[in-house]
């Protein structure tokens, strides 16, 4: 007996690196790292370009996207709790962040990932991973296929050579911006974003060993130096952007080196400057609202990612590796990161196993940025804005939207259509925020459509509610309440408290089928049984004991405490009826 209580497990425990533990306790051979290592290289070739393309379209140059590719794919690869998730940069983050980098610039989105990182370790901690994936499917969808509309609608600006500044303002602002520049399209940009877009889609049926995406960028390499030599160059990352050299030069593309760990100065001015309460303030809704999408984000293709190679992830465990992910890229000038929903089903469907696998795409991003940067400095805008473009055509999921309008209640389509209203017209925020609170009324009025009240006793029929019950006393009336009893139904509960005829002397009040009762059912049920007992009418409870535990405890120390009893269930009421007349 002493050992079986020494060998019981603590009542709290830390889920840290589940994945990577669960992956060595049942054996990690050579021939599962050669399965991570060919599915890392593939997934790494399409990350490299998607997480350029993400960082500028939030507004910072491409190697900031890599740095959240590098370091937020590693830590969360090994300290997470799914087997097979990627992480990094996304496209559901873009709406967010641009605001934050137009408003704030680097410094700002620096400190509110960090902030968000703490968030997201508060939330393992609290251990609310299984509570986050309880937001509606209207919901998510709606906000999915919001942020899909606006991010291929911007991608159209490198995609058709406008060269706009469209970091500022809402959705109706770009879109009449880009309106109003249409006739400047340049046909160039847009012969290589074609090109690209077209292999991106259909490069598969022409060389299905080589992804996709690779096909298409490398095509609008190779047309874009064409342009160039016939005297008509496109822009590129190289053309476009540039980085202090470790001589102080400025140099053209992207740094060949790897990512710098940066510690927080008192210094102003710089990105690591630790801001003032005044900035505090500012920088925690954003934080929170990053915190939560990155939850969210890496909890369904965490979800996603057990239904195609069949494993289970750790909710809890996996919130602290993106915590900590987030934290660490960070630190490292990364933008924020969360579990890639494409990228995590491209390394399933190329034979990964382990978490390994998505730690060695990162691994594999590093060493292309140190060794091909002047080439991937050639990669022109408008093929990084056609990996847009397509990204945002997949995440729309038009078709499961179409779908849900066609088949789903009335309720959840007006959810729905709000959700994706509100995020393209405003933001993301806005949309999730009114969506959530949508589904919260809806849900409340569904639940208060559950609960019901009946009389049954003597002389009830008469007034039109339910036929008296014929094993009932004359003088004994049962008042009996189904469904959850909370603050939308505590109204309901009092509705029929009227019907109580003048020749009852024991109202019985039966909650053997209420479950749930909050502080204002609470409330209604003493506001009932006190009117009842200072009429001189006896009152008894029946019900589940942790109802009657609560109900009991809020009679404590009334006047009218000693007129109310309590059974177990409606039966034992018959059985002991003279005891409660005669006391």
């Amino acid at each position: 007996m002493k050992a079986q209580a020494a060998a019981k497990p603590s009542g709290f425990r830390i889920p840290f690196a589940t994945a990577l533990v669960e992956t060595f306790r049942e054996g990690y051979t050579l021939d599962k790292f050669k399965r991570d290592l060919v599915a890392a290289f593939i997934v790494s070739l399409v990350a490299l370009p998607l997480s350029m393309a993400l960082s500028i379209a939030v507004g910072l140059p491409p190697q900031h996207g890599l740095y959240t590719a590098i370091v937020a794919g590693i830590v969360t690869a090994l300290l997470g709790g799914s087997r097979m998730q990627v992480s990094g940069p996304t496209a559901a983050f873009v709406v967010i962040l641009a605001p934050i980098v137009a408003e704030y610039g680097l410094h700002g989105l620096i400190w509110c990932q960090l902030l968000a990182g703490a968030f997201l370790l508060v939330f393992a901690f609290a251990r609310v991973g299984k509570l986050i994936s309880y937001v509606p499917y209207p919901v998510t969808t709606g906000f999915t296929a919001g942020i899909a509309v606006i991010l291929g609608t911007i991608s159209l600006n490198d995609f058709l050579g406008l060269g706009l500044n469209l970091s500022k303002g809402h959705f109706p602002e770009k879109l009449a911006l880009l309106a109003d520049n249409i006739g400047n399209i340049s046909l160039y940009e847009t012969a290589v974003g074609l090109v690209a877009l077209l292999l991106i889609i259909y490069g598969k049926k022409i060389i299905s060993f080589v992804p996709s995406t690779i096909l298409g960028v490398g095509a609008a390499i190779g047309l874009s130096m064409y342009f160039a030599h016939i005297g008509h160059p496109v822009v590129t990352i190289a053309s476009k952007f540039s980085y202090v050299a470790l001589d102080g030069s400025t140099q053209p593309g992207i740094p060949p080196y790897a990512p710098t760990i940066y510690t927080p100065t008192h210094e102003a001015g710089q990105w690591y400057s630790i801001p003032t309460l005044a900035e505090w303030r500012v920088y925690f809704y954003p934080a929170l609202v990053i915190a939560l999408l990155a939850a969210l984000e890496s909890l369904l293709s965490a979800t996603v990612a057990d239904s195609m190679a069949r494993t289970k992830h750790d909710p809890n465990a996996e919130l602290w590796g993106i915590g900590f992910g987030n934290i660490a890229s960070g630190f490292c000038a990364g933008i924020p990161a969360t579990g890639a929903i494409a990228r995590t089903a491209a390394l399933i469907n190329n034979g990964a196993v382990s978490p390994i696998g998505s730690a060695m795409h990162a691994v594999l991003i590093l060493a292309y940025m140190m060794a091909l940067a002047p080439y991937i400095g050639e990669i022109p805008m408008a093929a990084l804005a056609a990996i847009l473009i397509h990204t945002a055509y997949r995440m729309s999921h038009w078709h499961q939207f179409v779908h849900t309008i066609k088949i789903a209640p009335k309720s959840d389509v007006m959810v729905l259509l709000t959700c994706f209203a509100l995020t393209v017209a405003i933001d993301m925020v806005a949309g999730v925020s009114v969506g959530l609170g949508m589904a919260a009324l809806l849900l409340m009025k569904q639940v208060t459509e559950m609960t019901s009240v009946k009389l049954e006793g003597h002389g009830v029929s008469d007034t039109g509610v339910e036929e008296a019950a014929k094993n009932l006393p004359r003088d004994v009336m049962v008042y009996r309440i189904s469904g959850p009893l909370f603050f939308s139904t505590a109204e309901k509960v009092m509705e029929e408290a009227h019907f109580l005829l003048d020749h009852v002397k024991v109202l019985v009040i039966d909650l053997t089928d209420v479950a749930i009762v909050d502080m204002t059912g609470l409330v209604a049920l003493q506001s009932l049984i006190e009117t009842v007992s200072t009429q001189g009418r006896r009152v008894v409870l029946a019900g589940q004991d942790k109802v009657l535990k609560r109900v009991r405890k809020k009679l404590e120390g009334t006047a009218y405490e000693t007129r109310v009893d309590y059974v177990g269930h409606l039966t034992d009421v018959l059985n002991a009826l003279g005891s409660f007349r005669s006391a």
